[in-house]
């Protein structure tokens, strides 16, 4: 399952500061952000908020899906449509980790090292793949998501901000492939699920091609952008003062904790794991226009915050069990706080 979509709140905002003269200005401004990526993706709205949401939070997201259903297409509209940049890195088992962060260059003519920077140097970064390459080059991505910087010869070197971590894996094919370690699953902020889409929005993939649409031209498409970096600045400024109760705080450890007791799980959800549910809550909230988080906030971003961050048994794995499968028994049985 993947993150459900808030009930709109506003209309389409206008793009850069200018969308920041009233305080909804720039939730309507992001809210936007959806009838714009759809002139380029059909369907996908979960997929759409899920990664607003980790924008808000400063995080990750990792895209599962199978191949063919926009993933690609879906970060480049969304750095499109917030006028970012957006750049893509293809894992493969060759790849090294320079390939992603940069290297040291020597320059014959002033006879010095200078550092070329690599495609993590950017606001959007899609790892496609992210588990067909060996451990050694996942890694190289650990500094740039926890610390937003990038360190080569012991000389530290920032990121841009804002910086989000697209990543994707094929929950299908495992030859060949190498499994995130929970050490880095656990730096994602969201696990996304990318359905394969419904009959209706198929024909209406095949009825765009059929006239003519190019995923390559994003602005032929008329995929615009809608909101910026100020916009996302002043969003992050509400989501971090919308009011969190101490009920709702112990909500959140108690279904935590609640992993760690099931019979099904060996490794439960961690404290960062509760501190990224308090983090997803409190945006989900403030895109659906309140200023204080409910027991219903926790519950719609339970799923896709802590579903990669629980290590299933083999024997349960063997009879069906799925993470999903216990975040959900955990949500049924922990009482919610009135």
């Amino acid at each position: 399952m993947s993150a459900p979509t808030p009930a709109p709140t506003g209309t389409t905002g206008p793009p850069g500061p200018a969308a920041s003269d009233t305080p909804d200005a720039p939730r309507a401004a992001l809210e936007g952000l959806r009838s714009e990526i759809a002139k380029a993706v059909v369907g996908q709205d979960p997929a759409v908020t899920g990664l607003v949401v980790a924008l808000l939070c400063r995080g990750h997201v990792l895209l599962e899906g199978v191949p063919g259903v926009a993933k690609t297409l879906l970060v480049r509209a969304l750095a499109a449509s917030l006028e970012l940049d957006t750049k893509r890195v293809q894992f493969t088992p060759d790849l090294m980790p320079s390939d992603v962060t940069g290297s040291l260059v020597y320059d014959a003519r002033t006879t010095e090292f200078s550092f070329q920077p690599g495609p993590v140097f950017t606001n959007l970064l899609l790892a496609d793949e992210i588990n067909r390459t060996p451990p050694k080059t996942q890694s190289s991505l650990l500094e740039a998501m926890e610390e937003r910087q990038v360190t080569v010869d012991g000389t530290p070197r920032p990121l841009p901000d804002p910086f989000l971590v697209a990543a994707t894996q094929n929950p299908v094919e495992y030859e060949g492939t190498y499994p995130l370690p929970e050490a880095q699953l656990d730096r994602f902020l969201l696990k996304l699920i990318v359905p394969l889409p419904t009959r209706d929005d198929e024909v209406a993939v095949l009825t765009r091609h059929a006239g003519g649409f190019d995923p390559r031209d994003l602005k032929a498409a008329g995929v615009r952008p809608v909101a910026g970096p100020a916009d996302l600045e002043a969003a992050r400024t509400a989501v971090a003062a919308t009011a969190v109760a101490p009920e709702i705080a112990g909500y959140i450890v108690d279904i935590c904790r609640a992993t760690r007791d099931s019979p099904s799980v060996s490794l439960g959800v961690s404290p960062r794991g509760a501190t990224a549910l308090l983090a997803t809550a409190r945006a989900w909230s403030w895109l659906a226009g309140r200023d204080y988080v409910t027991p219903d906030d926790v519950k719609a971003l339970a799923l896709p915050t802590l579903r990669h961050r629980i290590q299933l048994r083999p024997e349960a794995q063997m009879e069906g069990v799925t993470p999903d499968s216990v975040i959900t028994a955990v949500l049924a049985q922990v009482p919610v706080p009135r």
